[in-house]
């Protein structure tokens, strides 16, 4: 039993729905047998940045379902339901598990025992959620510990927060998941503790000054931070945990155990069988890997970034997912015009009425510029990696469309800085004006600060509902980052 298509999309996420839309705008609708996406998941392709901010609300805030955040939304481009895929020739292949993949003959094999053959593949088959017995733990199984990938694990997050109200929330993990959690379960009236190795949080890409802030913004909230050890152990009790026990001794009492401690690109199907690079598949600035036929995408590809001098580096963010996918379509249905991917590393993030953005690398002196007093009104401030004598990365909170452009330019352009503290006394006026005065270094891309400036869009009317919902109830925390 088996079944053919020209091209196959292996994965449900993010990456597929943009490159479903990407293949319909170069090639207009499929014909029979031309193209299918098979996933694991039961409903089609959706944002799932969306699952831990508006999927998380509390139930009169009227969170984000489905199918409201489907992919495009997040780029504020189309609506892409399952009926939008039949609509377009693409068949949708749900709820499907591919067990083994065969590189040199085509052809993926389903749990179902389906072999379904390709002459071109594209792999977003994205990550998984790291578990604690990999690091020794234990207490995944239980029925009040949830991890956060897809909306499955999320509708056990909502559960198991709706049966928990005013009880004590472990949030295990001080990054994106880590924070983005723990301020949904504040939001929901749990008190939360954050429990994490590192000396800050977010430490792969804050500096400790940046940390601090948002470290005591999130603590004038409500929430504790335990810093410098980890949870040894969890204690269960008819299947459900009830204390935390850290490595130094101390015993934390857990209505509920949330765990974000990182992720691991799902490359198993294909070991041995294409190149790996740095925990991903290696892949050319084309998105093709070392077997012409296949290209991969999103968290899964480890590609040349042209902005870092040709390094391969691999992104777990969802802009860098919806432009890898759109690159490797391009790529793959031509190749001779599609060229190198070009991208600018960019990440962001929301919080109450704070807001940052993060373009480049955080390599080299960071330059600190702005005030980061919570007693401000309004906070601005950021940061400049500076590198050999020119800016690598920026990172700015609460800036304006202007600015947070400015900066993107400043990066893309590796603006030189000939006095560190100049730029530290003016700050985002320094990259401003070197922005109009042409700045140096290389070419600019006016097109990646206006897919940038778009962020957010999408979402006005659900983060003015939440800003509304917040206000009213003076609930503690909530981190966006758009869909």
């Amino acid at each position: 039993m088996g079944r053919a298509f020209t091209y196959v999309i292996l994965g449900g996420g993010v990456a597929a729905g943009y490159a479903a839309l990407e293949f319909v705008r170069r090639r207009g609708d499929a014909s029979p047998g031309e193209l299918c996406i098979i996933s694991d998941e039961a409903v089609a392709p959706y944002e799932r940045p969306a699952l831990s901010k508006g999927y998380l609300l509390p139930e009169v805030a009227g969170g984000a379902r489905l199918p409201a955040f489907h992919t495009c939304v997040g780029a504020n481009d189309q609506l892409l339901t399952e009926s939008w895929y039949k609509e377009h020739g693409i068949e949708l292949i749900l709820g499907t598990k591919v067990i083994s993949a065969d590189v040199l003959r085509k052809a993926l094999l389903t749990s179902t025992g389906e072999t379904i053959s390709y002459k071109t593949l594209i792999v977003a088959t994205g990550a998984r959620a790291l578990m604690l017995e990999e690091f020794g733990g234990n207490g995944s199984d239980a029925e009040n510990v949830c991890y956060l990938r897809n909306i499955v694990d999320a509708d056990k997050l909502v559960h198991v927060m709706r049966s928990s109200p005013g009880g004590n929330a472990i949030v295990i993990g001080g990054g994106y998941i880590g924070m983005e959690c723990a301020a949904a379960l504040v939001a929901n009236k749990i008190k939360v503790t954050i429990v994490f190795p590192g000396k800050h949080c977010m430490d792969r890409l804050f500096t400790p000054k940046i940390a601090e802030f948002y470290e005591n913004y999130y603590t004038s909230k409500g929430v504790t931070f335990i810093k410098g050890t980890a949870v040894s152990s969890l204690e269960i009790s008819s299947g459900k945990v009830t204390t935390a026990i850290l490595r130094d001794g101390r015993r934390l009492p857990a209505d509920m155990v949330v765990v974000g401690i990182g992720a691991r690109a799902n490359t198993t199907l294909f070991d041995g069988q294409l190149a790996m690079d740095k925990g991903g598949i290696k892949v050319n600035g084309q998105m093709q890997t070392s077997d012409a036929t296949v290209y991969a995408v999103g968290d899964v590809a480890t590609f040349p970034v042209k902005l870092l001098g040709g390094d391969a580096r691999r992104f777990e963010h969802v802009d860098c997912t919806r432009r890898t996918a759109r690159h490797a379509v391009a790529a793959a249905l031509n190749p001779s015009s599609a060229g190198d991917i070009d991208y600018l590393p960019f990440f962001y993030s929301r919080v109450f009425a704070l807001s940052w953005r993060f373009y480049g690398d955080n390599a080299g002196e960071a330059v600190h510029f702005g005030d980061m007093s919570l007693s401000a009104s309004s906070a601005k401030f950021g940061a400049f990696w500076v590198s050999a004598g020119r800016i690598a990365g920026a990172f700015l909170e609460g800036g304006s469309t202007e600015e947070y452009e400015a900066i993107a330019h400043a990066v893309r352009r590796g603006v030189a800085v000939p006095d560190m503290a100049q730029l530290a006394r003016e700050g985002l006026a320094f990259v401003v004006r070197e922005g109009q005065n042409g700045g140096s270094g290389g070419g600019g891309d006016k097109a990646n600060y206006a897919w940038h400036a778009t962020v957010g869009v999408a979402a006005a009317v659900s983060i003015a509902a939440l800003a509304y919902w917040y206000g009213r109830n003076k609930a503690p925390c909530l981190v966006k980052r758009s869909f």
